[in-house]
């Protein structure tokens, strides 16, 4: 009797499905592989400075963004000042603005250096961006 008990179970056992099983662990893996992409919002943070007064500008500018570790952004992609300065050749050619998106840990000299290289290279109208509100 207890022989075929034994062999019973033995069965029982050889009847599992694996299959829902690995589904489970394939969805699983799928959630943790895309919930990061999907929690990221796109672009470079930027903490901008707060004021109380401000005006809007118009959307024909160079956007060039200085996070809070000094990097200098332009269209997303890290450069370096040789390069930032013939983009900013550029766009004074066809007379467009600078817009400076700074981080407010961000250097000031980095801030004023990315000015001086707008005016030298004859840019007209230099912005930076704040938020409204205190």
């Amino acid at each position: 009797m207890k022989l075929k008990g034994k062999i019973e179970l033995e069965q029982g056992l050889k009847q599992i499905d694996i299959l829902p099983l690995i589904n489970v662990i394939f969805l699983l893996l799928i959630f943790f592989i895309l919930t990061p992409i999907l929690i990221l919002p796109p672009g470079i943070k930027v903490n901008l400075p707060r004021v109380v007064t401000s005006e809007s500008i118009s959307s024909d500018n160079v956007e060039v963004i200085v996070n809070s570790e000094n990097y200098i952004y332009l269209d997303g992609n890290i450069v370096n000042v040789d390069s930032l300065r013939a983009i900013l050749k550029q766009a004074a050619s066809r007379a467009q603005t600078v817009l400076i998106k700074a981080d407010k840990r961000a250097s000031l000299e980095k801030v004023v250096e990315i000015c001086d290289m707008s005016r030298e290279s004859g840019i007209k109208q230099i912005n930076v961006a704040t938020n409204q509100g205190r």
